[in-house]
């Protein structure tokens, strides 16, 4: 790493991976430097981290929230339109650009990025579940694209000086979630509360109960066939409890490498970001090390028959075409109206299988049509919901 300080936009600086990514740069301020910080709409921690680290300007990406952000500070210019986020992920300060953000928004501005041949750590997955077509051939050097999520960071460490054709399959590791010993009966019975209870990592409301139903491990499958440029059937889940392997691969000749490390989302942010190098986290004495004397480890296969959220997103890597787009879309509108206690947690993959099963129109030729169909996967999950007669019910929303 070059002894000037890498100097990083981080996209999402209010979320809990983008939390990860500042406690990196915390410890190691002579190594990053966070020259801007976009978020959605938190303009009070926003306005906390722009205090904490002076960036060159900050963005937030919804008008009102922008607009509470200026009256709150006045050191730097404050950012809200698409236009703008381009501009700060090319700006010639910038050597390293982190998507820590969730959704699909941020597309663009990873194409410009890409583009602009800034270094890239990803921690969003439907920019690439969605949008890989038209995202992938723009990444110019083997180094350039590197994942966060820690399941893909494994992967990207394992996969490093090895020759691509002599991978056999990969793993992608799950803890199973909080219902991993539930039976059927009792999955009907699940709550919001409990679905947010996961019981190894700390995350955001959508991405717990995508981790309860294993969607999340299904969506992380399709990432993956993109990011390592694999087939559907090369890419697997495989439950791991405790979740201290995060991948694995099986090679040709049938060695398997694996990474494991505490489950903890600023070791890979670490590793994404000193690439080629590695940090000595002593400098997070809250991470502890794993210790090989005590270390038990027990895979076991998901039960797809249980969790059909994982079989369903299997279903849509294999067609390719429109179905990941109509995944994504549907699911973040199943899981939304669980949270609302508008369905039950069973039927978040009720709802999605219709949404894929009723679809049969052309594949997208364009990112724009790719977009159409995402919205076109929430609506139509919108229009089930609606016809199942539970919008009257008392809701309590877990919107952030």
């Amino acid at each position: 790493m070059s002894k000037n300080p890498c100097r990083i936009a981080l996209i999402g600086a209010t979320g809990s991976v983008g939390s990860s990514v500042l406690d990196i740069c915390r410890a190691f301020p002579e190594k990053f430097k966070i020259i801007f910080l976009v978020a959605h709409r938190n303009a009070l921690k926003m306005n906390d981290l722009i205090h904490e680290f002076h960036p060159i300007g900050a963005a937030l990406t919804d008008r009102e929230a922008a607009s509470v952000l200026r009256t709150l500070q006045s050191e730097v210019p404050v950012y809200e339109t698409d236009d703008d986020l381009e501009y700060i992920v090319t700006h010639p300060e910038i050597d390293h650009v982190v998507f820590a953000s969730s959704g699909t928004a941020a597309i663009k501005a990873l194409q410009k990025a890409l583009l602009a041949d800034k270094n890239v750590s990803l921690a969003n997955k439907e920019s690439i579940v969605v949008a890989a077509p038209w995202v992938m051939p723009l990444v110019q050097r083997t180094d350039q694209l590197r994942p966060l999520d820690s399941e893909h960071n494994a992967i990207w460490q394992c996969l490093q000086g090895e020759d691509k054709q002599t991978v056999e399959e990969i793993y992608l590791t799950a803890s199973g979630g909080p219902f991993r010993t539930y039976d059927q009966e009792a999955l009907r019975h699940v709550t919001p509360e409990m679905a947010l209870a996961h019981p190894v990592w700390d995350m955001g409301y959508k991405v717990s109960i995508d981790s309860a139903t294993l969607m999340n491990k299904g969506i992380e499958i399709i990432e993956a066939m993109y990011l390592f440029d694999l087939e559907h059937t090369q890419v697997k889940a495989v439950i791991c409890p405790g979740s201290i392997v995060h991948g694995i691969v099986r090679f040709t000749d049938g060695t398997l490498k694996m990474a494991a490390s505490t489950p903890d989302m600023r070791l890979a942010a670490a590793t994404a970001l000193s690439y080629p190098g590695r940090l000595r986290l002593s400098a997070l004495p809250q991470i502890m090390p794993l210790s090989v004397h005590s270390l038990t480890v027990q895979f076991y296969p998901p039960d797809e028959k249980l969790f059909p959220c994982l079989a369903l997103a299997k279903e849509a890597a294999r067609k390719k075409g429109p179905y990941p787009s109509l995944l994504v879309g549907a699911d973040e509108v199943a899981v939304d109206a669980f949270l609302r206690k508008e369905i039950s947690f069973t039927q978040i993959s009720l709802v999605i299988e219709q949404v894929l099963s009723s679809y049969n129109d052309n594949a997208p030729q364009t990112l724009e049509e790719c977009l159409i169909i995402l919205e076109r996967g929430r609506e139509s999950a919108r229009a089930l919901i609606r016809s199942a007669g539970r919008c009257g019910k008392e809701r309590k929303s877990y919107d952030r």
